[in-house]
């Protein structure tokens, strides 16, 4: 377990909260009353100040400001996201992955893109072609596999000293890579529904979960929409980072690069230099924002 410079609320349950103090004890915790009064949500990462009852329980004192915080899933105070998706069971949904690749970004939280399932990869050369993009802009990418273990131990050395969360639609194996990286974890694993291809929601509660190689990392419900309500249109492209660089070459300031004339970014497009699924994605994410 890494040694924490904070005390960190790790889990809520019923009203307490679990404190992991930074001499790495964890102590079961209840609001002062004027922080129930004040505190409109306190949220798992929450890093607190705390009095002592006994050895084993305490009063959450104050609330220390947060250096960030993610809304779904609701959680404070991190330092990457671990976005899981998988080859197959179910396919992978790359316009939701570009949408956390904004949202994460937005947030100014370092994103890492992890393919899990690899043993069951048969889908061919254009989903790999997909996938290698995203190592080809920049992003990291690890590939997984929890029947053979492919790619855990660097997804272990991506994990170290490090609070991350893991975000991603259910049944693509969240819970699977905890249970591989941390032994003894036991986390309930979900089937996936073979008429819709989606996986059954197993987590219930976000928790900061200790990991042996040094860090934190939160184990979340998983989802499959998210809004981006308060991001201005004209800022969607600063998180296509691809589209960005090429933006100044653009005819217009303040170009959009979708009808506009001499738009540099659709030249790249028909060049092939641009991704054509991650412009069509940078579009479509584009229109949410016009309504």
């Amino acid at each position: 377990m890494m040694p924490m410079k904070k005390n960190i609320i790790i889990r809520g349950i019923g009203g307490f909260y679990d404190v992991l103090t930074f001499d790495n004890k964890i102590i079961r915790c209840r609001l002062r009353g004027k922080l129930r009064l004040t505190e409109s949500r306190i949220l798992v990462g929450d890093w607190v100040v705390i009095s002592y009852i006994n050895d084993k329980e305490g009063v959450i004192e104050e609330i220390l400001p947060r250096k960030n915080q993610l809304i779904r899933p609701a959680i404070a105070n991190i330092d990457q996201a671990v976005i899981v998706l998988s080859f197959t069971a179910p396919k992978p949904d790359l316009l939701l992955l570009d949408r956390l690749l904004v949202l994460i970004n937005a947030a100014e939280l370092e994103p890492v893109i992890c393919i899990n399932k690899s043993d069951l990869c048969n889908e061919g050369l254009d989903l790999a072609d997909n996938i290698r993009v995203y190592q080809d802009i920049g992003y990291r990418l690890v590939i997984t596999s929890t029947v053979d273990n492919t790619g855990i131990k660097e997804l272990k050395e991506l994990l170290n000293e490090k609070v991350s969360t893991f975000v991603g639609p259910s049944g693509v194996g969240k819970s699977s890579l905890l249970n591989s990286i941390v032994s003894g974890l036991k986390l309930p694993i979900g089937a996936i529904s073979t008429k819709l291809q989606r996986g059954k929601h197993t987590t219930r509660q976000v928790e900061l979960i200790s990991l042996p190689c040094g860090g934190l990392v939160a184990d979340t419900p998983g989802f499959s929409q998210l809004s981006l309500t308060g991001l201005a249109m004209e800022d969607l492209q600063k998180y296509f980072p691809e589209i960005w660089s090429t933006a100044h070459n653009c005819k217009f300031r303040g170009c959009l690069h979708h009808k506009e004339p001499d738009c540099a970014v659709m030249k790249e497009v028909s060049l092939g230099n641009v991704s054509k699924h991650r412009y069509e994605n940078y579009l479509a994410l584009m229109s949410e924002l016009k309504v």
